[in-house]
This record gives C-alpha cells, sequence and structure tokens, in this order.
C-alpha cells in the first residue's frame, strides 16, 4: 500500500497546497512517487519520530496537512505523548502514517512488530484510526479521509500487490464492506487480515459452513451499527487482527457487544501473548502466531462445536 499512498497523495498536492508528507528517514523505494513530484513539500526530519510530531502540530496550526510517515511501532508508541498533547488536545489535522502492523518486518524481530498500535491510538477521542485492507482501498480512504478537521491515524500495510476479491475499494469511515456471505459464523476483520479472513470463509463453505465476513477499515467511529446486525442475526463473532487481542478489533466487537448484544459469542483471534524473540517471513510468523486461514478454520469449527 506504501506506493499507492505516496502515488495518491501527489496527486491530492498537485491541487491543494496544503498537504505536507514528513518522514523519519524511512520510505526509501516507497515515497519516491512524491518526494520527487513535490520537493518543496518533503521533508526528511531524521529519526527523530518526537519533534516529527511536534514539526507538524505547528504546521497544521498554521493551517496545512501534514502527512508524518514511519514504521507502526515508531510511528506511534515512540511520539505517542507528543500526539496526545499535540494534535489530540488541540483537535488538529495532523496525519500519523504508519507501515508495517503486525508481524509485517518479521525478519526485524519484536522492535519492529506493530502489535499494540491499534489499541494505543483508540484510547484517544476524536483521532480517527483508517486501517485499508489492500492498496485499491488505501487509494479510496486517502482519498476521502486526507482533508478531515480532525487527527488521523493511518496504518499502511507493505504489500502494493494483494487484492481483497469482492472488496473493489470500497470505503466509507464508520461503515463496514461485506465481503463474503453465510449464516453460520461471522468474521470481523481489520484492514489487511481480511484476505485471510476471506480465505477461511471460502475453506468452510467446502465443509458446509457459512461464513459472512466483515472488512473494518476505520475505528474512531467504528461500523458499530452494521457489526451489530449481522452478530444479532448470526450470533457467533470471530474477530481477526494482526494485533494483541487486547484493545485492538476484538476488544471493541467484545465492548458494543455485550452492550447491545449480550447472548451472541465473540472469539478473538490475534496475538494472546508475547511472540518472544523470534522472527522470520511475515507468513512464517503468521502461521506460528495463529493468524493463518487454516487457523481460523480450526477456530471456526471448535467454536460451532461448544454448547
Amino acid at each position: 500500500m506504501r506506493r499507492a499512498f505516496a502515488e495518491t497523495l501527489a496527486a491530492i498536492a498537485d491541487a491543494d497546497g496544503r498537504v505536507l508528507l514528513l518522514t523519519a528517514d524511512i520510505g526509501f523505494m516507497a515515497l519516491e512517487p512524491f518526494a520527487e513530484r513535490h520537493p518543496e513539500k518533503f521533508f526528511n526530519v531524521g529519526i527523530a519520530e518526537q519533534n516529527m510530531i511536534g514539526v507538524a502540530t505547528g504546521l497544521a496550526e498554521a493551517g496545512f496537512f501534514p502527512f508524518v510517515y514511519s514504521i507502526v511501532n515508531f510511528a506511534t508508541m515512540r511520539p505517542f505523548e507528543f500526539i496526545r498533547n499535540g494534535p489530540v488536545a488541540h483537535r488538529l489535522p495532523v496525519r500519523v502514517v504508519s507501515v508495517g502492523g503486525g508481524v509485517e518486518y518479521g525478519h526485524n524481530g519484536i522492535s519492529h512488530f506493530g502489535l499494540e498500535d491499534v489499541a494505543i491510538m483508540r484510547t484517544q477521542p476524536g483521532l480517527t484510526i483508517v486501517c485499508p485492507c489492500d492498496a485499491q482501498q488505501a487509494r479510496v480512504a486517502l482519498q476521502k479521509t486526507w482533508d478531515l478537521p480532525n487527527p488521523l491515524y493511518l496504518r499502511l500495510g507493505k504489500d502494493d500487490q494483494s487484492v481483497v476479491p469482492g472488496l473493489d475499494g470500497r470505503f466509507e469511515i464508520g461503515h463496514a464492506e461485506k465481503i463474503h456471505e453465510g449464516e453460520d459464523v461471522l468474521f470481523v476483520a481489520l484492514g489487511t487480515a481480511a484476505l485471510d479472513a476471506l480465505k477461511a470463509a471460502r475453506a468452510l463453505h467446502l465443509r458446509g459452513i457459512g461464513a459472512t465476513v466483515l472488512c473494518v477499515s476505520s475505528l474512531n467511529p467504528g461500523p458499530a451499527a452494521d457489526v451489530l446486525a449481522h452478530l444479532r442475526r448470526i450470533g457467533h463473532a470471530i474477530t481477526v487482527e494482526a494485533h494483541y487481542t487486547v484493545g485492538g478489533l476484538g476488544s471493541w466487537v467484545a465492548e458494543i457487544a455485550s452492550e447491545h448484544s449480550p447472548g451472541s459469542r465473540v472469539l478473538r483471534v490475534g496475538l494472546q501473548s508475547h511472540p518472544g524473540c523470534r522472527s522470520g517471513s511475515q507468513l512464517w510468523m503468521q502461521e506460528r502466531l495463529g493468524l493463518s486461514a487454516e487457523a481460523l478454520v480450526n477456530a471456526t469449527i471448535n467454536l460451532l462445536a461448544k454448547p
């Protein structure tokens, strides 16, 4: 999604001089479509993420729309206090853009995993969270959110090639997009996890189990009405996210279910414990951490077997 982001933002900057892009010394071979087209609007602040948020806050106060870009943990955890005290407290349109959520930087180890970012950012009132499912949706989401008056967190995946079948780039803040229909279980998937949820739904169909798949691409506000409508009808939900189950999508669905659909059953699939010091490719890590389509199939069968 990185190239889709850079190309789309460059096109937006063609028409609006208030759009700026700041990076904390990363984004090489990704941000060039913007940097080469708008060198006067592109700033590398160095490995100084806290200062980058401070600079962006001042630019937003001056009337600009600054986008700040880094790897997920460096974009959210390292400068979190600056995000809270700057754009959130002052309701300024700073756009925190991260790349590599979950274990996408699997070879770099735990220091580069993004397993807490949604939980952290979801605590901040007025900060919209956008997690596109594929590059096509990332383009549409950016076009629809770049000029929001409030702060924004945009969680991008590294993959520019994969496409979620049936999604077709659809995106609306506060709404979930349905990409598969079934009556036995509901998959609620956050961002890039939608593709594995869809693969699991298709595998379950061959076993005679029907699964509805909802793609959740925005929180704060989240698609509560869409999720509850399907949850009340189906009764069983499995949340899917490349994130700890505490504080992220799973917690959000459990919260709205407990308040508005207490008879429903919610199973949260994500990381339950610290991944330790293991490192490897994204696919290798996801399989070992229980985030694969096969793991979702097994989780569904076990859930439906319980009385």
